[in-house]
């Protein structure tokens, strides 16, 4: 009969990215918060609400200029977003990105979700099509076809 896997306490999560090369260092902020890295990507996590696991504080990301970078999907291209500048995300950095990821969920015990194995999921997504979408109705942008036409 198959068991349940014991779910790891956070140190025991953090020795064994130790073990395996990751960099484990304190965040900037927060005395329980750690910043994970390894080939250039990183995340930042901390214990969770209950003794085992771990919680995420950053999303993880690829490493431009000492922060770390979101991924935003704008539909027709994925970029790296810092708070001083977008990149575009290249095939490299993200199958990079989605190594580290799929290496730290294997340490942590988490489950892999489908959408999340077939590749590497956004941070945010603005799509042109959609942008402004969650507004009323009365505060929404105009469409191009509805402006008044100005000869």
């Amino acid at each position: 009969m198959l068991r349940k896997p014991r779910q790891r306490t956070f140190d025991e999560i953090l020795q064994e990215l130790r073990r395996l090369h990751f960099d484990v260092q304190n965040a900037a902020g927060d005395s329980k918060q750690k910043r994970i890295a390894k080939n250039g990507c990183a995340i930042v996590l901390e214990p969770a609400q209950n003794a085992a696991g771990l919680r995420m504080a950053v999303r993880p990301g690829p490493v431009i200029g000492g922060e770390i970078a979101q991924l935003v999907d704008r539909g027709f291209q994925k970029f790296f977003k810092t708070s001083k500048a977008e990149f575009p995300a290249t095939a490299e950095r993200l199958h990079t990105l989605h190594q580290f990821v799929e290496e730290l969920k294997e340490v942590a015990g988490s489950v892999t979700l489908y959408n999340e194995a077939l590749g590497t999921v956004s941070d945010e997504y603005l799509y042109d099509r959609v942008k402004g979408r969650d507004l009323p109705l009365s505060q929404r942008p105009v469409p191009a076809w509805d402006l008044p036409e100005t000869r």
